[in-house]
């Protein structure tokens, strides 16, 4: 492996690395390091895991295979906060979660830990108590802005959550935290204030947020998405009703899922034709189906059709995996 290409890898499909410099840094110590530099990502155990939290799986997949120990923090305490239910409710859906993240292709090497397994000790509580004496309420509620259930009258809770995630970094000694793009205003909160407490600030990796196959914000109440563990018949289904305008990449959900989800895991994608349409055609490069895409040589049908086998493809292991 060539010294720029782990970083070559973790740098495709993010929204943005905080900072390019530092992450090279620590790329450049991993071979002389007796212990493997930590990355986690948090993930608040809400609703079905679907193909929207792929691109975040795939980057910790990137992770693990160049060197790193990867935590997965089943944030069950956060959820609370965050008024997702009980706490056994809560529970319930992060074990499900659990066995999600794990189908996915995580290696068995992954750890996987509950937040309420540590955050009621006293060390942790007594660092969040200190943070919260270097962060203004206007910072914490912003860093809770694309994050918070309660968007009116918001509960003191959800000011709590953002320290209690800054903590959480330092607790379990994280070098590289991985998020969706979402998390930036609470991962930069992090990096300024955590230094103040004697913790070294985490480097950060930036996820897109894929948007629903109507092409609105993808959500669970709204039904827009493919689950993990969907039916061949129904990705199909879903796949063939998206949203997909005639030479439009921007906004489009079917281009997108080429882009994060299907180009990230398969080497060459082959759009099956009639020869009087044209005849098949491949794709090396997301690049270059996105300009023949909208260049109008390729029909929104074919690159429905074509989304729909590969993204079955990819999602079978995941469904065998859950049976």
């Amino acid at each position: 492996m060539k010294d720029s290409e782990p970083m070559a890898i973790l740098e495709r499909n993010v929204e943005e690395i905080v900072t390019s410099a530092d992450l090279k840094e620590a790329l450049a110590s991993l071979p002389d390091s007796k212990d493997k530099l930590r990355a986690y990502v948090g993930f608040e155990p809400s609703g079905v895991v679907h193909i929207g939290h792929l691109p975040l799986i795939n980057k910790l997949r990137e992770l693990q295979r160049i060197g790193f120990h990867v935590i997965v923090l089943l944030a069950d305490m956060h959820a609370y906060l965050n008024e997702k239910g009980t706490f056994e409710a809560i529970r319930d859906t992060a074990e499900y979660n659990k066995k999600c993240f794990a189908a996915a292709g995580l290696s068995d090497e992954t750890e996987f830990i509950f937040g309420a397994s540590f955050q009621m000790q006293e060390d942790y509580m007594l660092n969040v108590l200190k943070l919260a004496t270097v962060t203004t309420e206007k910072r914490a509620r912003r860093s809770m802005d694309e994050l918070s259930r309660s968007k009116e009258d918001r509960k003191v809770s959800q000011l709590i959550y953002p320290l209690m995630q800054a903590v959480d970094i330092a607790a379990l000694d994280i070098d590289v935290a991985v998020g969706g793009i979402d998390q930036r205003k609470i991962h930069m909160l992090a990096r300024e204030n955590l230094p103040k407490l004697g913790f070294k600030a985490p480097i950060c990796i930036h996820t897109p947020l894929l948007i629903g196959l109507d092409g609105e914000k993808m959500s669970s109440s709204l039904g827009n998405f493919i689950s993990v563990h969907e039916l061949v018949e129904d990705v199909e289904t879903k796949i063939k009703a998206a949203f997909c305008p005639p030479e439009i990449a921007d906004g489009n959900p079917v281009l997108q899922i080429y882009k994060h989800t299907i180009f990230p895991v398969v080497e060459e994608v082959r759009i099956e034709r009639p020869a009087k349409y044209g005849g098949d055609v491949n794709y090396n490069r997301y690049a270059d189906l996105e300009r023949d895409y909208t260049g109008g040589k390729l029909h929104p049908l074919d690159v429905k059709t074509t989304a729909a086998r590969y993204l079955n493809e990819i999602l079978a292991p995941i469904r065998n995996r859950l049976q």
